[in-house]
């Protein structure tokens, strides 16, 4: 959808970022959780650049994720996904999962590209996708102004001492609401994608 932005606008608003600052995991309540949980991707190593598979210019995959080391006193998990570099005054959601089952796992590539409520054989719900900034409970592919240079995309993962129960896919006030009530840790990598 940006992409059709001209290279000369996205260069006169690079100097307009939400901010790491902005970022969830940097504030209150959350800044003080412990990074304790093993938190990444197979398919490229913390701070650096994520292929096109998983932007708006190529198949708009969501990455494979992987996180291990969650406390036993974990109850849930839930996965926030923000542009730290959107021209934007709060960093772009681009992800959201809630209510995973509270122990070490992963999630295949590809597996928040649609609007999904999975559920286990016995009912339970497994994982549910929040809305992302655009209010579609789907992961949005990256999709930075051309010239506006690289954006850092912030993948967190946060422990819960309460399983949430949310009656609809939240947003991303609803997931900062529930963590500052009852995280316990999380954890923190980052991939990034600009358009020259």
């Amino acid at each position: 959808m940006l992409q059709n932005i001209p290279s000369p606008i996205g260069h006169a608003l690079s100097g307009f970022r939400s901010g790491l600052a902005n970022v969830a995991c940097h504030s209150t309540g959350l800044a003080e959780l412990p990074e304790t949980i093993a938190f990444g991707s197979p398919a490229f190593p913390d701070g650096t650049a994520m292929s096109t598979r998983y932007t708006a210019d190529g198949e708009g995959l969501s990455p494979p994720l992987e996180w291990s080391g969650v406390p036993d006193t974990a109850a849930a998990l839930m996965i926030l996904i923000e542009d730290a570099d959107a021209p934007t005054p709060r960093p772009l959601v681009h992800g959201i999962v809630a209510e995973l089952p509270g122990i070490d796992g992963r999630l295949p590539e590809g597996e928040l590209s649609g609007s999904q409520l999975g559920r286990s054989p016995g009912g339970q719900t497994s994982r549910l996708l929040g809305k992302n900034s655009f209010l579609r409970a789907e992961y949005l592919p990256p999709d930075p102004p051309p010239g506006h240079g690289a954006h850092r995309y912030v993948f967190q993962i946060y422990a819960v001492s309460r399983r949430p129960h949310f009656s609809h896919a939240p947003g991303r006030s609803q997931v900062i609401e529930r963590v500052r009530l009852y995280g316990i840790a999380k954890g923190v990598f980052t991939g990034t994608y600009g358009r020259h």
